[in-house]
């Protein structure tokens, strides 16, 4: 059995909305808008819940990239789990002695180092793969997209200030790479999200700067 023969069910008419069929996909993309802008808002919000919510829009999109045929997008989205599960950890044990908060810090130049040698290498390994691999029609922006994302999610887990910078730089890739693959309701949400990225940056701004305003009182 072919993946195409296993993804075949999710192009199939699930239901009708005002005689215009809804197949599986396009309800996973729908489901998928909603919890993905909850839980970009939780972030910018330091609320914990994000990660539970991010998990559940994780999983609806391994499905919804796979039928798509952005395979490092898919798999990007098991990554995600993976460090959905280190992050919820690190924001409710990683305060420190005292403390059950993880603070908001800046990225420090050594984690700038390693962060951007891994996406580097991350983008040209992935790329190769893709190509050679797959049956995908973007390669690059494909590897480039999971490594921005990559980074950004450590800074997130880590509640690094800079993440949000990253998360912008791959929304800006993502919606027009989505239009292209005719997945048009996410790149929609692709532009939501980059107007929370943006308030995220403020939120957190914020609480960086009264934190360390307070330490210096």
């Amino acid at each position: 059995m072919s993946l195409k023969d296993i993804l075949e069910p999710l192009q199939q008419p699930l239901f009708t909305v005002l005689d215009s069929p809804v197949s599986w996909a396009e309800f996973l993309e729908v489901l998928g808008l909603g919890s993905g802008a909850l839980c970009v808002w939780l972030v910018a919000r330091q609320h914990v819940a994000n990660w539970p919510i991010g998990i559940a829009n994780n999983v609806l999109f391994v499905l919804l990239f796979t039928q798509a045929g952005l395979y490092a997008d898919a798999g990007l989205q098991v990554v995600f789990i993976t460090l959905a599960v280190y992050g919820w950890w690190t924001w409710t044990h990683g305060g420190g002695p005292g403390s059950s908060v993880l603070p908001v810090r800046r990225t420090t130049r050594t984690e700038w180092t390693w962060l951007l040698a891994a996406g580097v290498m991350g983008t040209v390994a992935l790329t190769l793969l893709l190509d050679r691999a797959t049956d995908s029609t973007v390669p690059f922006w494909d590897a480039a997209t999971t490594a921005l994302s990559l980074m950004a999610t450590y800074g997130q887990c880590r509640k690094r200030l800079e993440s949000w910078w990253l998360w912008i730089a791959a929304d800006v890739v993502y919606v027009p790479l989505y239009a292209y693959k005719e997945l048009y309701a996410t790149s929609l949400l692709y532009i939501g999200f980059m107007a929370l990225c943006v308030a995220g940056l403020l939120n957190w701004s914020r609480d960086l700067g009264a934190r360390r305003q307070a330490v210096a009182v």
